[in-house]
């Protein structure tokens, strides 16, 4: 890589890194303005009469440092003694203040993060924007960015601003402590006599303006690291997730070794970006490891001329140590959190690029001069296709120029080749794909009910599964248990309340059954089904589909599926042909008159019995 293109890239990543601070100010303006802060204003209150206790114990505790060295120095027993109760008092106050300090401090990260991963949350669960942003590929790992990059943001945030603040109050008092302890340093230089007032502070200054310059040189990788790091153990991290929930997949296909060649370029990248991280840790421990050492001397040094010249005494050159450190602590903010400060910069970055690409999908779905989609709910009892096109996140389009319209009540089959987009015309449909052009005119989102051909089982009881996505409330058990029997899993109406990975535990064929189960709880009048009964024999899928008839003779039903017993149960079908430049909707075949529904049916099951005994008869023995 050229010097200008690693130039561009830091100066890139530079700006992106401020914008990110900004715009995280900005949404903690919102969080403090916010109705649903809850009492965090109070919160903070409390932290900083805290923290300003804190500075002034610390200040009376320099006084008695001078006073105790000074009782030492003239052997003076009593007031030795005195000394001691003194320290133990203000030794006492100062833990309550730093236990009730932390407590504030971390009931107030607690609540802004609670905040924030709220509003995150909802924001990326709300209509579809979750399946959205994966299917556009926006952003990576948006668990970790809401679990882990918030925590990290909220917490060192707070600890930021509290440590910024009692530097800064430490500053202004101990600055003060050591201008008038110090005195003025004299000397003699080419002839001419100097006289520097209140020399150790300037000593102070200068110490610390020289070690934050060093730090921010040497480490000012560091931020740029943590964020190629963090990303790196995400995708490490769902590499791990990946390969456990697939583990019945890659067991049965001896898969092992593939997924741990995958896994182990996964942690190349880990262990690449750790390398850089500790490369650039080092280099500054280097530099922090002989500041702080040298700390520990150097305001002695630095005073002990006028300490040897009977100017001040043991306790005054104490006194002097002691505020210097504090001086010096303060100033040393930024060197002593540096690394921290490039750890949160990291998780500030990846939080507000997660909410930025959010707000861009939303203004790209709500922005009328951009060609989207148009979903519209209306009150009619009809769905309409009006000039849909729709394409891929790309551009590329997939259906052109689709058309049709179905009134409630009918049973319409979709069907096409394999890539048509079928399942992508669905995902139109209910509103979670806005990329395209044209008009959809759903009913009511109320009366609908989507069933894709893995059915969601939510973590938690049965009952939940079964219930989804109403509460565990909305139906009582009789019924419950009734609609399990009817789909053939009357075993599991004893099993309610147990809770399991029911998602491992059925197999794809019963959480097949299942979600018909919940269909008939829910009764919705428009049903989508996206090869709901890919997993289930004919027998049960002919079975399935006569139990929505029977049981909900009035809804609607739209499905997609490719065998030919489907047809039956259907009034007509729609059919996407494939062509250049995307699939075309053809015009709908003959509808059959609800009076020859049965009759309908009946013809295709016979054909669909003989020809699976035909099938069975030319099978050769095994």
């Amino acid at each position: 890589m050229s010097n200008k293109t690693a130039d561009d890239a830091r100066l890139l990543h530079e700006d992106q890194a401020e914008h990110s601070i900004r715009a995280f100010g900005q949404l903690t303006k919102v969080w403090l303005r916010s109705p649903d802060r809850g009492n965090a204003r109070w919160l903070l209150f409390f932290l900083l009469a805290l923290t300003v206790a804190q500075v002034l114990i610390q200040i009376r505790l320099n006084l008695w440092n001078r006073d105790f060295f000074n009782a030492l120095e003239t052997r003076d027993g009593t007031a030795f003694r005195h000394q001691i109760m003194v320290f133990l008092i203000y030794a006492a106050l100062s833990m309550g203040v730093a236990v009730y300090q932390l407590y504030v401090k971390q009931l107030t990260q607690l609540r802004w993060r609670e905040w924030l991963t709220r509003h995150l949350t909802e924001a990326w669960l709300r209509e579809g924007r979750h399946y959205q942003l994966e299917m556009a590929g926006s952003t990576d790992n948006p668990d970790q960015r809401i679990s882990e990059d918030v925590r990290i943001s909220t917490d060192l945030a707070l600890d930021f601003g509290v440590g910024i603040i009692n530097s800064l109050m430490m500053l202004a008092a101990f600055i003060g402590i050591l201008w008038t302890v110090s005195g003025s340093l004299q000397f003699a230089m080419a002839g001419h006599d100097f006289d520097i007032p209140g020399y150790m502070v300037w000593a102070a200054l200068l110490y610390a303006l020289l070690g934050t310059f060093l730090t921010w040189l040497v480490g000012r990788p560091m931020v740029r690291l943590n964020v190629e790091r963090t990303a790196a153990e995400a995708d490490f991290r769902f590499g791990l997730n990946r390969a456990r929930e697939s583990g019945e997949g890659i067991a049965l296909i001896r898969g092992e070794a593939d997924e741990r060649r995958g896994l182990a370029s996964l942690f190349k990248q880990v262990k690449g970006t750790w390398r850089g991280l500790m490369r650039s840790q080092r280099n500054l421990m280097w530099l922090t490891s002989a500041y702080g050492t040298l700390a520990m001397i150097f305001p002695t040094i630095v005073a002990s001329p006028a300490y040897f010249a009977g100017a001040i005494t043991l306790g005054g050159l104490m006194q002097i140590g002691a505020a210097f450190g504090q001086v010096q602590g303060a100033l040393n903010w930024f060197v002593d959190n540096f690394g921290l400060i490039a750890q949160w910069r990291s998780a500030v970055q990846r939080v507000i690029t997660f909410r930025d690409v959010i707000e861009e999908l939303d203004t790209l779905i709500d922005d009328p001069n951009q060609p989207t989609i148009e979903v519209h709910e209306t009150q009619d009892e009809k769905l309409v296709l009006n000039n849909l096109e729709v394409a891929f996140s790309n551009g590329t389009t997939v259906i052109a120029d689709a058309s049709a319209e179905i009134q409630a009540g009918e049973r319409v089959l979709i069907k096409g080749e394999s890539g048509t987009g079928k399942s992508t015309l669905f995902r139109a449909i209910g509103g979670l794909w806005p990329w395209g052009a044209g008009e959809i005119r759903t009913p009511p989102r109320k009366d609908m009910m989507f069933m894709p051909q893995r059915p969601y089982l939510p973590l938690g009881s049965l009952r939940t599964a079964v219930a989804y996505p109403a509460g565990v409330d909305a139906f009582d058990d009789a019924a419950m248990v009734e609609a399990l029997k009817k789909v053939g899993l009357e075993r599991l109406g004893k099993q309610l309340d147990e809770e399991e990975r029911w998602d491992r535990v059925l197999s794809l064929g019963e959480q097949q059954r299942l979600a018909f189960a919940r269909l008939l709880l829910h009764q919705p009048r428009w049903i989508f089904m996206d090869e709901a009964t890919a997993a289930l024999d004919e027998a049960n899928q002919d079975a399935m589909m006569k139990l929505v008839l029977d049981e909900l003779p009035e809804a609607a039903l739209i499905s997609i599926g490719h065998r030919p017993g489907l047809a039956a149960f259907h009034t007509r079908s729609l059919d996407l042909l494939r062509a250049e430049g995307g699939a075309k909707l053809s015009r709908p075949t003959k509808r059959i008159a609800k009076r020859q529904w049965p009759r309908a049916m009946a013809h295709a099951a016979k054909e669909a019995r003989a020809q699976r005994r035909a099938f069975r008869r030319a099978k050769p023995a095994q």
